[in-house]
């Protein structure tokens, strides 16, 4: 699905207005529009659907989470908490954002509010959530898939919105410059928290994807999580839903516990090719035909 959506012919029209975690993040990232507001919505209230399995997760977390003023965060992909990895594509999109922010976002799940994603590239437009039904009204009567039309009547209701300085999205810039503060203690320890086993996959991952096509990146993907579900080197998925989903003691018991006993040798086992009968490799179809150019890049 998260392939045929990242290379389908016509224009989509992706509106973030809440929680997108997981299955929501790949549902919608993959549009050629991907809309944000400044989503002030409560903890709990859910606007964008996404996998049960970080629904629970969220619950966990909502008394963790922070916000900018008003505004919670609303992107994030949280899955090395949980001894998986971010998927459905999202590591494609990811290796491309600007500098490493896509490996910071990815191996601590950071959580970024609607003007984070404009900054970083993630949202193409930026429309306040009082504007959403007007949005949606004009869309409805387009008669076109001219991209061109789509993202003019888009751009009627888009506002340029206002970054704060102490932005997660500065933060990697600004702590190369200053002293060390709490940003960088907890950054840590949301990484000490994570699967080790986690982290390695997904910074392998991401700088191979950034060279890579959304279909080889959604295939490869597919490798290493056919890997951790057969649970042959590592039952990290397995006890990270347990702490996390299941006894909610949230202390997981990782193995490896430690990033220095994973060796690189570890790591390449979970992207060999998958050698049982009952796992298949994913076949994707092929999609060269009357594609629009931005579909076309993404192959």
């Amino acid at each position: 699905m998260n392939y045929v959506m990242a290379t389908y012919s016509k224009p989509q029209v992706s509106i973030l207005n809440g929680i997108v975690m997981g299955g929501g993040a790949g549902a919608s990232v993959h549009g050629r529009f991907r809309v944000v507001t400044e989503n002030t919505i409560k903890p709990g209230s859910i606007c964008v659907s996404f996998s049960s399995m970080l629904v629970s997760y969220f619950e966990v977390q909502t008394s963790a989470l922070s916000t900018y003023g008003d505004v919670f965060l609303v992107f994030a992909m949280p899955e090395t908490a949980l001894g998986l990895f971010p998927d459905v594509g999202v590591p494609y999109f990811l290796s491309r954002l600007p500098g490493f922010f896509g490996e910071y976002v990815g191996l601590t799940g950071a959580r970024l509010n609607g003007a984070e994603m404009l900054a970083c590239g993630l949202a193409t437009h930026f429309v306040p959530s009082s504007k959403l039904s007007l949005l949606e009204e004009a869309l409805c009567k387009v008669e076109t898939s001219d991209p061109n039309a789509v993202s003019a009547i888009i751009d009627k209701y888009s506002e340029q919105p206002f970054l704060k300085d102490d932005s997660v999205y500065h933060r990697l810039e600004i702590e190369a410059t200053s002293k060390a503060d709490h940003w960088i203690s907890e950054t840590v320890q949301t990484l000490k928290k994570a699967s080790p086993t986690s982290l390695k996959i997904f910074l392998r991952l991401i700088r191979e994807v950034r060279l890579l096509g959304i279909g080889p990146s959604l295939v490869l993907e597919y490798r290493i999580v056919c890997h951790i579900l057969k649970g042959h080197y590592s039952k990290d998925f397995f006890e990270g839903c347990r702490a996390i989903l299941l006894d909610k003691d949230r202390n997981p018991k990782w193995e490896p516990s430690k990033l220095e006993l994973l060796s690189d040798s570890d790591v390449d086992r979970y992207f060999s090719k998958l050698d049982d009968e009952e796992w298949e490799e994913l076949e994707l179809p092929k999609r060269l035909k009357n594609l629009p150019t931005y579909a076309i890049a993404k192959l």
